[in-house]
């Protein structure tokens, strides 16, 4: 069942206390990114400073969180973003998810700014804030283990950010159960502005089922099926197996974008990730998969190195950088995470560095004495140090790509790969279609998670080379499912293991919470919550121009090769499918809601603000 119960602190008057909001109030958004943006939406005051002490920091378990219901241990973050000024959310999993909801709340909002460096400790109806200004300066480990420490119990899970979201890198993460993170969009950076460096919970209440003869069955029939063949690439070699595959499609971002295939792809694949370095493979609570595969390096000067290793982190430091080497990447990986920060943007804005040295634009004094080349691992995790103490070039590069890139000008926009301000992620566009829509239109920015285009395109359900109308309705259809999967709390890795997801998903959580939910009314929220989403960035000063992608994917093809011809996505494609998509959404020409259609969708004060 749902707590029926928002904790609210706020950091600058030291006071917490609790709100009710009935489950018929929640179900519309069902919890995780959808109620996070709900209750954004409702406590932020329009045109707030991101990195000021109004901007709201709301954190939301799914409705799943603490249930017998597989993978379902994801929680959202979610603020305006220091790195887009639009909707920030960001998800992480495990046990801190668990202990939201155990402690007794769908929702934790915190607001305002503390006097000093503090961090919170909840403990189920005892909220406290304690100065600590001794945990300056540490990384997420370590904060972890000192406040175990100091409260004097192991039984706190804990999230906290490290030296990076202290000194207000734009792209800082949320770390928790030290080896989860909320990492994109730069909500680290929004907790340091808070002057909160952690926060400590422990929730001792009982997470009550409404129908656990029901949902014992469905949940066990699920584990089997997440057991099965449709997760044996992410228990087998874990999300690095795409390195190989990408670089066949030819979709393998490397050299800052400038090539589509790495010569050295082999050395820093998955096969070779698993058969060289990784010692161990672990589990997010709750879930049957297990797909975080742990390497460690042995020899050679990054000996000693441990990071949980991704494709997204393992190709923004290998290929990204024309890096052949996984040695210094589990380093890169380790150093990004231990420092509070996305290897995703982080490799991004490295990669524009490299290629804005290489290019004469930057100088060997403009980088304190470095030569960032392509292919120098050293000097990429040198920037990446640089870039934690915002020290000399690194203080450039913390505030991201796109500020970084319109403060040096001199033609690095080009070739800036960022969409709204966050850097693309690992599917280089100019071969995906509907992924390159997807970056265009993406609330969040160049993002793969809550705009997974890629999934129309590999699978050959639109033709990923020619761009046009009807790419904007396969991807309507996987944004919305995303939209689920991120506010129920699902771990979108199991998405091939349903037959019918709605129906499957919708006894689920009637089982769970004792209230209906039919397909239909899964459907609706999917949009319901895209739509909640499009129309904060709205009331933002959100324009249509917003919705494109960098010059370099609509004006440098992509190499070609024997029977291979060169790949870019045209201006008049790229035009046609962002208005197919707003056709598909219901949305003007302009990109804008209309009125009726938030209505329609249960969002009637909403389009009193924004509907067009």
């Amino acid at each position: 069942m749902y707590r029926e119960r928002i904790l609210y602190v706020d950091l600058s008057r030291g006071k917490s206390w609790v709100e009710q909001r009935e489950a018929r109030q929640i179900q519309p958004y069902l919890g995780g990114v959808g109620l996070g943006a709900r209750l954004l939406y409702d406590h932020l005051r329009p045109g707030a400073d991101p990195l000021g002490p109004e901007n709201v920091l709301v954190f939301a378990p799914g409705p799943f969180a603490g249930t017998l219901v597989p993978t379902g241990s994801k929680h959202a973050v979610v603020a305006k973003s220091p790195l887009t000024g639009m909707i920030g959310d960001s998800l992480s999993g495990s046990f801190w998810s668990h202990t939201l909801r155990r402690a007794g709340y769908d929702a934790l909002v915190i607001t305002g700014r503390a006097a000093e460096l503090s961090y919170l400790v909840i403990h189920d109806d005892q909220v406290h804030l304690c100065p600590a200004p001794r945990l300056a300066g540490l990384d997420t480990w370590a904060t972890e283990d000192a406040l175990r420490r100091e409260i004097g119990s192991d039984e706190f899970s804990v999230a906290t950010i490290g030296p990076a979201g202290e000194r207000l890198v734009r792209f800082a993460l949320i770390a928790n159960d030290r080896s989860r993170m909320a990492g994109r969009t730069g909500l680290g950076a929004v907790m340091g502005a808070k002057n909160l460096k952690a926060i400590a919970m422990r929730g001792s209440q009982t997470i009550r089922i409404v129908d656990m003869a029901t949902l014992e069955p469905l949940a066990m029939e699920l584990a089997h099926r997440c057991q099965g063949p449709m997760t044996e690439k992410y228990r087998g070699l874990g999300t690095p197996s795409n390195v190989l595959v990408f670089d066949y499609l030819r979709t393998l971002p490397t050299r800052n974008y400038r090539h589509t295939t790495f010569e050295g792809a082999e050395k820093v694949s998955g096969e070779m990730l698993n058969r060289r370095y990784v010692e161990r493979v672990v589990a997010c609570a709750g879930c049957p998969v297990a797909c975080e595969h742990v390497a460690a390096v042995r020899d050679g000067p990054y000996a000693g190195a441990r990071s949980r290793m991704d494709y997204e982190p393992l190709y923004a430091v290998t290929s990204l950088w024309g890096v052949d080497d996984l040695r210094p990447a589990i380093r890169a990986v380790e150093l990004a995470g231990l420092a509070g920060m996305d290897a995703i943007s982080a490799g991004t804005v490295v990669a524009w560095a490299m290629e804005c040295f290489e290019a004469g634009i930057l100088t060997r004094a403009d980088c304190d004495g470095l030569e960032p080349r392509f292919g120098d691992a050293a000097a990429g995790i040198a920037l990446l140090e640089k870039i934690v103490r915002r020290e000399g070039i690194g203080d450039l590069l913390a505030e991201g790509t796109r500020r970084a890139a319109a403060q040096v000008g001199r033609g690095s926009e080009a070739f800036a790969m960022h969409v709204k301000g966050l850097e693309m992620a690992g599917y280089d566009p100019r071969g995906l279609k509907t992924m390159a829509l997807g970056y265009a239109v993406g609330t969040r920015g160049a993002c793969h998670n809550r705009a997974p285009g890629y999934n129309a395109d590999i699978q050959g359900r639109v033709d990923r080379f020619n761009g046009g109308p009807d790419h904007g309705a396969a991807l309507v259809e996987l944004e919305d499912k995303a939209a689920l999967f991120d506010s129920l709390g699902l771990c979108k890795f199991i998405r091939a293991v349903f037959g019918d997801f709605y129906a499957e998903v919708g006894r689920l959580y009637q089982a769970v919470t004792g209230l209906e939910m039919t397909p239909e009314m899964l459907e609706q929220a999917g949009a319901r919550i895209c739509n909640l989403k499009k129309a904060f960035n709205i009331r933002e000063g959100w324009v249509a121009a917003e919705d494109w992608l960098p010059l370099r994917a609509l004006a440098d093809p992509t190499p070609g090769g024997p029977n291979r011809e060169p790949l870019v996505v045209t201006e008049t494609e790229l035009r046609a499918m962002i208005a197919g998509y707003y056709a598909a959404r219901g949305w003007t020409a302009d990109g804008l809601i209309p009125k009726s259609q938030l209505i329609a969708l249960g969002l009637e004060d909403i389009a009193r603000n924004v509907g067009a």
